[in-house]
C-alpha cells in the first residue's frame, strides 16, 4: 500500500469563546489515488477539517503528517501547500489580484517560473477552463461563476499533486459544472471534495465520509447515486425506502 499523503491522529480542534469541539480526536488518511466526497450539514466541520489539513488552522492536539513527515510548523505547511491545492468556498478570498491573468499567474510565479513561463501557464490554464481571453478582466467585475473559475485556475496552474475543493459548483451553471466534472475526471488527480451537490460528488469521488460530533465517520456500503427529485429534507442525507 502506498505511503498516504496526509494523515491526521487524535486531531482535535475547537473554536476560541466555544465549548464544543468541532473535531474531536479524529483519525484520518488519505491516499494518493483516493476521490474523497465530504458531507454533511453546514457548521459539522468539514472546511475546519480541510483547513486543519493545510495549516491555515493548528489544531489543538493531535498530529498531522504530509507524505510520513510531521507538518507542524509554517515551513512544514508550506510544503503541504505547495503539493496540496486548496479552492476556498468563497472565490473572493482567493482572488487577490485586479486582473485575471495576475492572479492566475501569482502560483506558478511562487514556484518559481519565469514571468513569461507564469503567463505561459495562467493562460493555457484558462484556456483548459474554457476562459480564453479573460487575462486581461478585471476580477471584480467577474460573476460568481467565473471567480470561482478564476480562483480553480488559480489552484490547478500549480500543478498541485492534490486537490482539496470547499464546495466548488456553488454558483456555477449547468454546462460550466459538467465541464469542471470533465477536467478534474481528466486530470486523475487525488481529491477531497466537500459539497451539497450529489450528483456532482457521485461524478467525481468514490469514498464518501461525514462529521458528526467532531468524528469522521465513513460508511462502505453507503453509495451515492445521482437522481433529481423534490424532497421535503432538502439537502440533508436522507435514505429512500422502496
Amino acid at each position: 500500500m502506498s505511503e498516504p499523503l496526509l494523515a491526521l491522529s487524535g486531531v482535535c480542534f475547537t473554536y476560541p469563546g466555544t465549548a464544543r469541539p468541532v473535531l474531536d480526536a479524529l483519525d484520518f488518511t488519505f491516499g494518493p489515488d483516493e476521490r474523497v466526497g465530504l458531507f454533511g450539514p453546514n457548521g459539522s466541520g468539514k472546511t475546519t477539517l480541510l483547513h486543519v489539513m493545510m495549516g491555515l488552522l493548528r489544531p489543538d492536539a493531535g498530529a498531522v503528517r504530509f507524505k510520513g513527515s510531521p507538518a507542524v510548523t509554517e515551513k512544514d505547511f508550506r510544503a503541504v501547500r505547495r503539493g496540496i491545492g486548496l479552492l476556498l468556498q468563497n472565490a473572493d478570498d482567493q482572488i487577490i489580484y485586479p486582473t485575471v491573468l495576475d492572479d492566475v499567474a501569482f502560483g506558478p510565479l511562487n514556484c518559481g517560473l519565469s514571468p513569461r513561463q507564469a503567463r505561459d501557464k495562467a493562460e493555457a490554464t484558462l484556456s483548459l477552463l474554457g476562459l480564453s481571453g479573460f487575462g486581461p478582466r478585471l476580477t471584480h467585475r467577474l460573476s460568481g461563476g467565473e471567480k470561482k473559475l478564476v480562483s480553480l485556475a488559480g489552484v490547478l496552474a500549480m500543478d498541485p499533486e492534490a486537490l482539496f475543493l470547499d464546495e466548488p459548483t456553488n454558483g456555477l451553471d449547468p454546462d460550466t459544472r459538467e465541464r469542471i466534472v470533465a477536467i478534474l475526471e481528466n486530470l486523475g488527480k487525488p481529491l477531497i471534495v466537500i459539497s451539497h451537490d450529489w450528483d456532482f460528488l457521485v461524478q467525481v469521488t468514490g469514498v464518501y465520509y461525514s462529521i458528526e460530533q467532531g468524528k469522521l465517520l465513513h460508511d462502505p456500503d453507503f453509495v451515492l447515486h445521482r437522481h433529481v427529485h423534490g424532497h421535503p429534507l432538502g439537502d440533508r442525507h436522507h435514505h429512500h425506502h422502496d
